[in-house]
Parts: structure tokens; sequence; C-alpha cells
């Protein structure tokens, strides 16, 4: 698959140490296994002048304080404290000057953040998708990307997830409903 590279932006969706190191509250092995090809298609995408953009889940300790209904903290515990050692990127995956950094407070990288706007101001259409975890974060920004027009390509390989079955789940989801799946092997910047 041949993007263009000035079209394009990688998302990198909370690559963070809470869901991705050991002693993260939200460790995932899925999520740590994924670093290593995440690594890769950056250095691919970096390359070829493709924009990068990083989301950071990061929530306020009072965020959910007056919650009617939605509250992740009740749903997961305590977890990518604002101003954490666990809602840092981590550290195999370093934001490097020219990439963007989106801090969100949902599963949703949209959400009430500048992220379409962004996109839209630089003629972005098309979205790689990685990161973690799969089926809530990656699948909830992949879907909203979809409904707002954006190209979602979501990386198979690239993509953690607490368990197997969680990760198939949310790619045969967005490869029948809203995207594209496929091996970063397949993703060229050209």
């Amino acid at each position: 698959m041949q993007l263009e590279p000035e079209r394009t932006a990688v998302v990198v969706v909370d690559m963070q140490n809470g869901f991705c190191h050991p002693d993260g509250s939200l460790y995932a092995p899925g999520s740590e296994a994924v670093i290593e090809p995440i690594a890769d298609l950056l250095k691919r995408a970096r390359e070829a002048g493709t924009q990068v953009v990083f989301t950071r889940d990061v929530h306020p300790p009072e965020q959910f304080d007056d919650a009617h209904y939605y509250d992740e903290f009740d749903q997961w515990g305590e977890h990518v404290l604002e101003g954490s050692w666990e809602a840092e990127i981590v550290d195999e995956l370093p934001v490097e000057d020219g990439d963007h950094v989106i801090e969100k407070h949902t599963y949703d990288a949209f959400y009430n953040t500048e992220l379409e706007g962004w996109l839209n101001a630089r003629g972005i259409d098309d979205l790689v998708i990685c990161g973690t975890l799969a089926n809530v974060c990656v699948l909830h920004t992949g879907g909203s990307a979809g409904l707002r027009d954006f190209r979602p390509i979501m990386l198979e390989d690239c993509i953690g997830a607490i368990e197997d079955d969680h990760r198939e789940y949310a790619l045969d989801h967005a490869a029948w409903l809203f995207g594209e799946v496929e091996p970063s092997a397949e993703i060229a910047f050209a």
C-alpha cells in the first residue's frame, strides 16, 4: 500500500508506561510487544517526511468526581494520572521534534481535542493507526477517524491488547465497519 507522505499521519495511540511497562497499573504484555514494530514503522515514516502524532491518555485525579455514568476509574482503577510516570510515552518511542502530541481524557483521541483541526489544517487524509489497547482507545480513535472521513488504516502487528481475542475483535470490527487492516510491512510512504 503506497501512501503519500504529505497526506498521511501515523497516529501512535497511548504507548505509555501505564500500559506498556511491567510496572504500569494497566500493563498488558501485548502492548509492550508492539513497541519494536512501532519503532520500525516510525523510522520509515519519519525518513519519508510523514507526520507522526502521539496520543497520551491523561486523567486529572478529580476527572470523574462528578461523573453521572462515564467513569474510567470505576472500570479500570486510577491510571495514567496527570503528571505521573505512567502517563509518559515509553522511552523506546521518543517524541521527536516535529512530532505532535495530543492529550486526551477519553478513549477517543478526537473527542474534545484539537486532533481533527490539526490534521485538516495540514491536508492529511490517511491515518496509519497503531498503539494500544486494541479494543479500547485504538478502536474508538479509528472509528471516530472514519466517521470524520479520514481513511483509518489499522496495523495488525502494531496494535497491542490485553488478550489476543480483543485484538482480533477490534481488527475484524474495523475492517468490517470503518477502516482497513494491513500488516506494517505492506505500508510504504512514497
